[in-house]
């Protein structure tokens, strides 16, 4: 129970209080720490109530008109400040979420298809959401879902064989496969420039092909049967290569990213089994519709849905029965309490039916299932799409970002910070900092709308970007490496458990009152969704943290108080660090 709730318990136990109410931090720290609103009775009783029956961790409080304001006590601010240390990079983790079980989709990449910027931001949100759910003490499982079959992967087959017959191994390997005679390793894109950029460029093309050519257009709907059917020992072996090309090239973005999965799903194992699903249903949940068609009126159990197909006229398994067969593999894998699954905001529509009818047709999944859309990520230039491939990619992004991170530091020779370093290492910030400024950029607003990036903006040392915090979590590093007092020393040698005493000359900083409201704000993340909460804190508390760093000598032998001020700065070097793997950057060692 975090002071918060702490509070809220004594005010409600102590004036008979039947509702929920607002506890909030007023916004001028002088009005105290907390704030409590009375409507209908005399404040100041209710405040000579809750006086006789105070708390150890309130020092004073106040009645200001309908206001009660709460001063939080020294004895609690050492108390936090302690727990901080102890906990170390843990410090903010809650039990919120204890004995759930949730299961977070997101990035969603299609094999055959580059990873692009939108997966890019999807993979940020995806990643922290799960890292801050889990923080609250639920147990996640993060999931990857791909399109591995269908019309998109017959047309990038299409293309990729089209551009393979240009280069000189075509002949050779494709006799090789439709010969049989012998087992032919799939072949690596990797190894050669001229491949990968054939590869790369496979959908964009086959999609032109699909639709400016009926020939090209036939062929390709020829070739999405064959794979379906796996009766054509050229395109299957194309089909496995570029597959495995594809699903190699994500793992090592993830990597990247630091983003980890536990599972992934594929289109080409949900389909029967959603298609069977549905067919078992038709007259009770779906209906035929016309042409042979299965339809789902949405509207007949939710209001506010629509009718969509679930079987095409043709047979077909659409994506809305394909999204069944998944729910019902997930739920058999990971017996979950929630799944969310995160996705753009193009697929809302998708989502408000497909939702709807999974809930009626497998059992226990009605209610746990949720949908969190988001916005796009827009570069200067705009929406970008795969289908003209004018798409730019998240590596080509993260090395735009990473060339403009170094010129940067170039700059800023006057960095206290600036220490030599060797190639490789340098490599290895930039990498940190230039993802770190993407993520931030990223997850520092509330999810759901647009995202125009900011190139400049993005990299700032000087407030409310990625580097930024990193910056400031260097720098306490960097203050707590030269540090000789007692008190890191005796942690360090003994591995006690920290005690922190603040020293009766000292006033209760801005520090302090920061500090604490760490792991109320990972709750609130957590419960709202929200990865923007933890940026606004951590943005708050390096500026904090700036200027105290700015008007104190914090290592001074001669300084009674300096032990405390480096136990400070390591709760602040440990809560930047903590809430910044939240939301899934690194800090570097050095910068």
């Amino acid at each position: 129970m975090n002071i918060q709730e702490k509070i809220k318990k004594w005010i409600k136990e102590t004036l008979k209080l039947g509702g929920d109410f607002v506890l909030a931090h007023p916004k001028d720290i002088k009005n105290g720490d907390f704030s409590f609103f009375s409507i209908n009775e005399n404040s100041k009783d209710l405040a000579d109530r809750l006086e006789k029956n105070k708390i150890l961790e309130i020092e004073k409080i106040e009645v200001v008109g309908k206001f009660i304001n709460f001063y939080l006590s020294k004895e609690f601010f050492a108390k936090s400040v302690e727990e901080i240390l102890n906990k170390g990079e843990k410090c903010g983790e809650s039990k919120l979420f204890e004995n759930k079980k949730i299961i977070i989709e997101h990035t969603q990449p299609n094999p055959f298809k580059v990873f692009h910027i939108g997966h890019l931001m999807n993979n940020a949100i995806g990643e922290s959401i799960t890292r801050i759910i889990k923080a609250n003490g639920a147990e996640t499982k993060a999931v990857g879902y791909h399109g591995d079959v269908g019309l998109h992967v017959a047309k990038a087959v299409y293309g990729l064989d089209k551009e393979l017959s240009k280069h000189k191994v075509y002949e050779e390997i494709k006799n090789k496969v439709e010969s049989k005679k012998e087992q032919v390793e799939l072949m690596v894109f990797t190894e050669d420039d001229q491949l990968r950029k054939y590869i790369n460029n496979a959908y964009a093309y086959g999609y032109k092909m699909y639709e400016e050519d009926e020939i090209d257009r036939e062929n390709i709907l020829k070739i999405n049967k064959e794979i379906y059917e796996n009766n054509n020992s050229w395109i299957s072996y194309l089909y496995k290569s570029a597959r495995q090309f594809s699903i190699d090239n994500f793992e090592y973005i993830y990597k990247l990213l630091s983003s980890h999965f536990d599972d992934h799903f594929y289109e080409s194992e949900t389909g029967e089994i959603g298609k069977k699903i549905v067919l078992e249903n038709v007259g009770k949940i779906f209906e035929n519709g016309e042409g042979g068609a299965v339809i789902f009126r949405g509207e007949n159990f939710e209001p506010k849905t629509h009718t969509r197909v679930f079987i095409n006229s043709e047979g077909i398994t659409t994506y809305e029965a394909k999204e069944v067969g998944l729910a019902k593999l997930k739920k058999e894998k990971y017996d979950y309490n929630q799944s969310i699954t995160i996705t753009a905001n193009e697929q809302d529509a998708f989502f408000g039916v497909t939702e709807v009818a999974i809930g009626e047709v497998i059992p226990g999944l009605k209610g746990k299932l949720k949908h969190l859309s988001h916005g796009m990520l827009r570069l200067p230039s705009g929406k970008m799409s795969s289908r003209t491939g004018d798409v730019i990619s998240a590596e080509f992004l993260i090395d735009f970002i990473k060339a403009k991170v170094q010129e940067k530091i170039k700059a800023l020779k006057h960095l206290s910070l600036r220490v030599k370093m060797t190639a490789e290492e340098e490599e290895k910030m930039t990498e940190i900092v230039a993802i770190g400024a993407i993520k931030y950029s990223i997850l520092r607003q509330a999810i759901g709308g647009d995202i125009i990036f900011d190139f400049d903006k993005s990299i700032s040392f000087e407030g409310d970007s990625g580097p930024y915090l990193q910056y400031a979590c260097v720098r306490a590093n960097s203050v707590l490496e030269k540090a000789k007092s007692e008190i890191l020393n005796s942690k360090s040698e003994t591995n006690s458990k920290s005690k922190i005493q603040i020293p009766e000359t000292w006033e209760i900083t801005e520090l302090e009152r920061h500090l604490y409201k760490f792991e109320e704000t990972v709750e609130r993340a957590g419960i709202e969704y929200a990865p923007h909460h933890i940026v606004t804190y951590l943005t708050e508390l390096a500026s904090i943290f700036n200027s105290f760093y700015a008007s104190n000598k914090i290592i001074d032998e001669d300084d009674p108080t300096s032990p405390y001020k480096i136990a400070l700065t390591q709760a602040v070097a440990l809560t930047l660090k903590s809430g910044l793997n939240l939301l899934g950057i690194k800090v570097p060692e050095r910068m």
